[in-house]
């Protein structure tokens, strides 16, 4: 298996015109998730289909490291998403739309260069049952389809070495807009704190609006505090996020799913919170979560989703799952029960589906 993976590496590779490095640094990886997913409560009504990344985001990946000596090592990840019912390329059709950076690594921490996870993001995943997947998606709710989305493009990163179960993350990106630096810029940061079954996190993220009239004035502030704690027996999970300025928390679907007379307007001033459970047992392992929207605005569209989910392991590598989701929208709101890759199409949603990793 290893061998014909190291194969594969150089053949990925050599495709893209990229060196080959030595094949025992290098490691290919990927994910492929198909699942049947009927959607309702939306103004097109029921929808039945096959999707790719339900659970999570189907993909092929490359990386590796090269020992530079004195404890430092050079590092590279390559990954492209895909559509697994179709062969689509996924990501808008980028070549490696879910990551790509290189960078340094050694004692002093880790800096890496290129389109990458925000911390905010991240934090958000830890956080939630699903994984930011399944149609009981975090994502439906949360402000990551906003402001930050879950990844930067022209990031620079550094994540700290480890000190007393803390680790610091700080991000930034320019908008790269001609003759104004400013517009776009992003700045992002996590603290990460873990205590034997205890982990806290924090995230913020910060971006300047892309048109520069208005890039001072209309940034996006969101912040979040996240929680888990393994009892053993179960996981509870917690988070509590607050979300400021244009584009701080939108809709995962703008095209108007319900109908409205007048076209939805997404929160500027939001509160979230998430309370959840993952119950593993054997193979098996229930998900639960309860995630509320507080629209501090004068149109208080507030919503909440409640969801469940089921993992069952074939085997390290493949799993069965399944999943059901539900949306109270209120005054107007406009959110959709979408998937990992799906902004989803209305307020309902159930999906069984099967992945495998490698």
């Amino acid at each position: 298996m290893q061998t014909r993976r190291r194969c594969l590496a150089a053949a990925l590779l050599a495709a893209t015109g990229a060196p080959a490095p030595a094949q025992d640094a290098v490691t290919v990886y990927g994910v492929v998730d198909v699942a049947m997913v009927q959607e309702a409560g939306g103004s097109a009504g029921k929808l039945t289909k096959l999707s790719s990344g339900v659970g999570a985001g189907s993909r092929i990946g490359i990386r590796g490291s090269e020992d530079l000596g004195g404890g430092t090592s050079a590092i590279f990840l390559m990954e492209s998403g895909f559509q697994a019912d179709t062969g689509a390329m996924g990501q808008g059709g980028l070549l490696f739309g879910r990551q790509i950076y290189v960078g340094l690594q050694g004692r002093l921490g880790t800096v890496t260069v290129g389109r990458q996870y925000t911390p905010h993001y991240m934090t958000t995943v830890m956080a939630d049952p699903f994984g930011s997947g399944y149609v009981g998606d975090s994502k439906n709710m949360l402000a990551v389809t906003g402001n930050s989305f879950s990844r930067m493009d022209n990031t620079v990163k550094y994540v700290s070495p480890t000190r007393h179960g803390v680790v610091l993350e700080l991000v930034a990106a320019a908008g790269e807009t001609a003759a104004d630096r400013e517009s776009g810029r992003q700045l992002g940061m996590a603290l990460d704190y873990t205590s034997g079954p205890l982990r806290l996190r924090f995230g913020y993220h910060d971006r300047n609006n892309d048109t520069a009239a208005l890039r001072n004035t209309e940034n996006a502030r969101n912040a979040i505090v996240a929680a888990v704690y393994d009892f053993g027996i179960l996981k509870a999970h917690a988070s509590y996020g607050r979300n400021r300025g244009l584009n701080s928390s939108v809709w995962r679907n703008n095209d108007n799913p319900y109908g409205y007379a007048d076209a939805p307007l997404a929160s500027t001033d939001s509160k979230d919170a998430l309370l959840g459970l993952t119950v593993p047992f054997g193979q098996h392992a229930l998900m639960a979560s309860w995630i509320h929207k507080d629209d501090r605005g004068a149109r208080n569209q507030d919503a909440s989703q409640f969801a469940l989910g089921y993992r069952y392991a074939l085997s390290k590598r493949t799993e069965l799952h399944a999943a059901w989701s539900r949306i109270d929208n209120r005054n107007g709101a406009s959110y959709t029960v979408g998937s990992a890759i799906e902004s989803g199409t209305g307020d309902r949603a159930t999906s069984v589906g099967i992945r495998h990793s490698f």
